[in-house]
């Protein structure tokens, strides 16, 4: 098999598609795979039926009568598991179905066509991984990370140069997701009760990305990790899983929760800048992936967060109802980018720096 090479702007170490790597059989998971010490607890059969995530219709949402009731479970989703499946969302199936299909023949491109789209040096958008250390473990997935909003953020070599098909099927693909990240914030702004534009106008045009996933087979699925547990830098996050596939897990209460996606449905999560901005009311919440032995996992992320030039901070009408007083530091969207990006995915470690802790209160 020939050897196909990414690297970053991290660290001298190369690293080979795990597309390519399956190619012929594997006698065992290579070295820099491997992921043994994952002994967190996870959730047995029989508690599945009480900790299934929250259904959320996005069509009793918006319509009057059943609006109030629907509110009050998203009120509550974001509270409480900070993840949701929506439903009755208004993409079309045939949409979804192309989108499926585009997905796929990119990923079938020869790796000389997909190296045209790779990381390079001094960046974290392209197609490939960015390593930060020679000893880190790598997650067993191909992935193509773009900015793609606003538009003149667009690196020219990437979504512009995507084969014809796929980005006239993801261009109406964003029109579509950014209506309904719009619409599930200005719901959430009601649901929290505070003024509609104090958050909408923040993510209006706001930086906005996508991370589209391919997860091989892999012959021993235990000994390897999809993703890495984190927390989401983005104020919501909307995920598509584009071929049906499970693998996605979210922790709840100290267990790693499967999600059983329902046909058609979308999974939205809150970030790391959505809890800072509701200063804590909404949770950001780990999740990961996990592969199996027989079928490949397709997925596509689409991350909303505020414009470049915003400044990141708790919202003064949440704080000032807050009996819990200041829960979050204030950063410029800018400069939370940069950070998030130079540092390694490590559960809700990101979010720490900015967390308020007793001693960064004033002396009375």
């Amino acid at each position: 098999m020939e050897s196909y090479q990414l690297t970053t702007h991290c660290s001298s170490h190369s690293f080979q598609s795990v597309q390519e790597l399956i190619k012929k059989p594997l006698p065992s998971v290579p070295q820099s795979y491997l992921c043994l010490n994952d002994d967190e607890p996870f959730v047995q059969n029989e508690t599945l039926c009480s900790m299934k995530l929250p259904i959320i219709d996005m069509k009793k949402l918006v319509v009057e009568k059943d609006s109030d009731s629907e509110l009050e479970k998203l009120h509550s989703a974001c509270k409480d598991w900070g993840f949701f499946q929506l439903v009755n969302h208004g993409l079309s199936p045939p949409m979804l179905e192309k989108l499926k299909d585009d997905t796929q023949d990119f990923f079938n491109l020869s790796m000389e066509e997909k190296l045209k789209y790779k990381i390079r040096p001094g960046d974290f958008e392209g197609y490939g991984v960015v390593m930060r250390s020679d000893n880190e473990k790598l997650d067993w997935g191909d992935r193509l990370y773009m900015i793609t909003n606003p538009v003149s953020r667009r690196k020219p070599y990437l979504f512009p140069e995507l084969p014809s098909s796929f980005r006239m099927t993801l261009d109406s693909y964003l029109v579509e997701l950014q209506n309904i990240a719009m619409t599930l914030l200005g719901l959430m702004s009601q649901a929290l009760k505070i003024d509609k534009r104090e958050l909408v106008e923040l993510f209006e045009d706001g930086m906005q990305s996508m991370r589209i996933t391919y997860y091989p087979p892999c012959p021993q699925p235990n000994q390897v990790i999809g993703f890495t547990a984190h927390s989401d830098g983005s104020g919501i996050t909307i995920l598509n899983q584009v071929n049906g596939v499970h693998g996605l897990q979210v922790k709840k209460e100290g267990i790693w929760i499967p999600v059983n996606v329902l046909s058609d449905a979308l999974i939205v999560n809150i970030g790391d800048i959505l809890e800072i901005l509701s200063n804590g009311a909404y949770k950001s919440v780990e999740h990961r992936v996990r592969v199996n032995s027989d079928k490949e996992r397709i997925s596509i992320a689409m991350f909303f967060s505020p414009k470049f030039e915003s400044e990141i901070g708790p919202l003064i009408s949440l704080t000032e109802a807050s009996n819990h007083g200041l829960q979050f530091k204030s950063i410029g969207m800018e400069k939370y980018v940069n950070d998030f990006f130079s540092r390694k995915l490590n559960g809700k470690t990101n979010l720490e720096p900015l967390r308020i802790k007793n001693e960064d209160l004033p002396t009375p």
